[in-house]
């Protein structure tokens, strides 16, 4: 599930839940992405392959996750309020 998988990773080194680390807190990029067609997809895609720029000049590094595993995280993270 989302929030074991969550600590299993090393995602925490970056992000917390609640609060901006050295990437956004999960809950803000759960409200950034509510209304966005296909948000969970996208999201594992950035999950697993990384990315850049969407919160500022810090890279997000590629995570070393599967396709579900990236999936379950975005579609968890997703839920957050």
């Amino acid at each position: 599930d989302g929030p074991a998988l969550f600590k299993s990773k090393p995602c925490a080194a970056c992000h917390s839940i609640d609060s901006k680390v050295v990437g956004p807190a999960l809950k803000d990029v759960a409200a950034k992405n509510a209304a966005v067609k296909d948000a969970a997809t996208t999201l594992a895609s950035h999950i697993k392959n990384g990315t850049q720029g969407n919160w500022g000049p810090i890279p997000m590094p590629p995570n070393q996750v599967t396709d579900d595993e990236a999936k379950t995280l975005a579609t968890w993270i997703l839920t957050l309020k």
